[in-house]
C-alpha cells in the first residue's frame, strides 16, 4: 500500500519492514519506543525518509528536508506520513482513534 505525496515529483510513502528497520537503525530505538511528540526536525525527516527510500535509495533525511522546504508543505507531508504509517499497521486501512 502506497500513500502519495507531491514534493519534487510524486513520491509514495510505504512503511514496510525495511522502512521500519531503517528508522529503528537511524534513531537507535525500537519503533514502539519512539515518542512522536518529542521528535526533532532531523528525526522527523528520518521517519519521512524511511517511508520514501524504497523508491529512491539515494534519499537522505537531509535531502528530505530540502525537498519539503523547496516544494512541499510540512503539514501535508506529516499528514500523508501519518496516514501511510497507520495503514501499514492496520492491514491497509487507517483506523480512526
Amino acid at each position: 500500500m502506497y500513500t502519495p505525496i507531491e514534493l519534487d515529483k510524486t513520491r509514495n510513502f510505504r512503511y514496510g519492514m525495511k522502512a521500519i528497520d531503517y528508522i529503528e537503525k537511524k534513531l537507535k530505538k525500537p519503533i514502539g519506543k519512539i515518542n512522536l511528540e518529542e521528535l526533532t526536525m532531523e528525526q522527523t525527516a528520518t521517519i519521512v525518509c524511511g517511508g520514501l527510500v524504497h523508491e529512491d535509495s539515494n534519499l537522505t533525511p537531509s535531502r528530505v528536508m530540502d525537498l519539503i522546504d523547496e516544494k512541499g508543505n510540512l503539514q501535508e507531508v506529516l499528514e500523508a506520513m501519518a496516514k501511510a504509517f497507520g495503514e501499514s499497521f492496520s492491514g491497509g486501512e487507517a483506523k480512526n482513534n
